[in-house]
């Protein structure tokens, strides 16, 4: 017999392990209520230390530093610091996780994964465009990131970060928008720089909608770090060739379009786990590797 989630007084409803995790990890990430409230962004000590996801400094909100920007204003400083604290960090994110951090930890990918279950007609971007629009990030990353911090010229020696202030829709979202609600006079200050962001964010917005996750798959430069971790990452996926039976329902179902069957470490994977929960034979499974393989998974799991 078929049992609802939800069956009779006093059940609950359980949230899938994603939804889970990501909510939680917005609220460790942003937990700074107050400062919502008073527009005041948190500068507390855990604000030195870089979490691994997009978390915009001027987020009210956020508790600790943005990787992105973190390594922006190394590089861009006056003395130019080699970054070696936070691609440390970076690199041990991407080595133990790969791109989990994208798929279980990243509040504005929930953003996105939220805003795509609005109920209208899906896009589905014809592969000649999508295959080589997901090589953007991997520029976004090389070119706004690391070279114009580093290399362009400016009258004062400190270059700006160049991808928080002219593309970062997270940032728009958690900090921009929220402090100048809280405050007028920032209100006041907003200029065509601010227009420019927030139009940035609508269309991030408005693509989310129609495409799943489209910030994650053609912008994010984090994203893009992490993607050069995911073949050989600690965490994997595995996909057992004799329970496949071909049905492709792993592949319908992937937020990122990647071709489960054939290149399931793919850096495009955010790991999320929605092929593996889709899977009818149990033949996908993911975990913690040990000398490169993972446990094989009992029968009827």
């Amino acid at each position: 017999m078929h049992r609802n989630r939800v069956t009779g007084r006093g059940a609950r409803i359980r949230l899938p392990f994603q939804r889970a995790a990501q909510l939680v990890s917005a609220v460790l990430f942003n937990g700074y209520l107050i400062g919502f409230q008073r527009g005041r962004i948190f500068t507390g000590g855990t604000k030195a230390v870089c979490v691994p996801v997009l978390n915009c400094y001027s987020c009210p909100g956020a508790l600790g530093a943005c990787p992105i920007g973190s390594l922006q204003a190394s590089v861009g400083g006056i003395k130019r610091h080699f970054p070696f604290y936070v691609l440390g960090l970076l690199m041990l994110f991407g080595v133990v996780l790969g791109r989990v951090v994208c798929g279980l930890l990243c509040p504005f990918g929930l953003v996105q994964d939220l805003l795509h279950k609005i109920p209208v007609p899906k896009w589905k971007v014809p592969g000649r465009i999508d295959r080589p629009a997901r090589y953007l990030k991997y520029i976004v990353l090389l070119v706004l990131v690391v070279g114009l911090p580093a290399f362009a010229v400016t009258r004062t020696g400190v270059r700006p970060p160049y991808f928080c202030k002219y593309l970062c829709p997270a940032g728009t979202l958690g900090g921009g928008i929220p402090l100048m609600l809280a405050d007028p006079s920032l209100r006041a200050l907003a200029g065509a720089l601010f227009s420019w962001k927030t139009l940035v964010l609508i269309v991030t917005v408005a693509a989310s909608v129609l495409i799943h996750r489209p910030f994650c798959r053609y912008l994010c430069p984090l994203g893009a770090f992490y993607s050069l971790f995911n073949r050989f990452s600690f965490f994997q996926m595995r996909l057992d060739e004799h329970r496949c039976v071909g049905c492709k329902k792993c592949e319908q179902s992937c937020p990122m379009a990647v071709e489960v069957t054939k290149n399931i470490n793919s850096g495009e994977c955010i790991r999320c786990g929605k092929c593996k929960s889709v899977c009818p034979t149990g033949a996908i499974a993911s975990g913690f590797t040990y000398k490169g393989e993972l446990p094989e998974r009992e029968e009827g799991q």
